[in-house]
């Protein structure tokens, strides 16, 4: 866990400077932060794939934050987590207030947010690119991933609205907008806490409002090599269309009343 990590980067601006070697801190570089609430379907996959190698290679801390699950979530994340943080307030705990209790425990540099219906491709690519990316270029203050539905239960229909939706995305870092799915978020740490991370009385639309702010802390990009997987147990149940359109409901109301649409996003188990 307190292994320390060199990587080379040159001048910023001038590519024909010398490499400079960069030495990351003895401490955890990456702080691995799943929100989940009555997850016990899926979280245990999703654990697994930060093995002991992985996390001791990456130097990572895994960090479960509960929203009030009633089933076996808690256990499951106990054998697997460094910390577990617990919702026990007697309010309904937003995705955001989630995430934000996570991140209250977190003590490396990077923070990367995952679902608990996400697994990454390539864990090991996928983490050494994102800490080479952030150790080279200091101005980035958060990466968005491509996302696309698992393999073994990708229909025709996933693989058409993803590759339309990650251009999208793309399109829209791009530009300046910022924007990130939730499934995978990738914030430099000071860049999160400056803004007091997500909104928490978003109950959706948290994580395009999040990336939305950090342009103000620095560049937002879409890094197509990065790419994880998701559950489509959602576009399952209501299909393309009524999802597509909550999306852009909310990103409505965040860009124009600075709230979501949604006054609660329903579980889909």
């Amino acid at each position: 866990m307190n292994q320390r990590r060199i990587y080379s980067r040159r001048t910023r601006g001038n590519p024909s400077s010398p490499l400079v070697q960069i030495t990351l801190p003895d401490r955890p570089l990456l702080s691995v932060i799943i929100p989940t609430k009555n997850e016990e379907k899926l979280l245990e996959r999703c654990l697994q794939q930060f093995s002991g190698p992985i996390k001791s290679r990456f130097g990572i801390e895994l960090i479960v934050s509960d929203g009030g699950s009633s089933d076996n979530t808690i256990g499951i994340a106990a054998a697997y987590a460094d910390f577990i943080a617990t919702h026990e307030a007697p309010w309904r705990q937003t995705i955001a207030e989630g995430r934000n209790r996570g991140a209250e425990l977190a003590h490396a540099n990077l923070l990367i947010f995952l679902n608990a219906d996400t697994m990454i491709a390539d864990v090991g690519m996928f983490l050494d690119r994102v800490i080479q990316r952030f150790a080279v270029d200091e101005s980035i203050a958060a990466l968005a991933t491509r996302v696309e539905v698992m393999p073994e239960e990708r229909r025709w229909s996933d693989f058409f609205f993803h590759a339309y939706f990650n251009q999208y995305v793309r399109a829209a870092n791009v530009i300046g907008l910022g924007m990130g799915r939730g499934e995978c978020q990738i914030v430099r740490r000071k860049a999160f806490e400056a803004l007091n991370g997500y909104n928490p009385r978003m109950a959706a639309g948290e994580d395009f409002d999040l990336f939305r702010r950090l342009r103000a802390m620095g560049s937002v990009k879409f890094d197509s090599k990065l790419l994880v997987y998701e559950s489509p147990r959602r576009y399952r149940k209501y299909g393309y269309a009524r999802v597509y359109l909550d999306w852009i409901r909310n990103g409505f109301a965040v860009l124009v009343r600075n709230r979501s649409a949604n006054q609660v996003w329903e579980e889909v188990r």
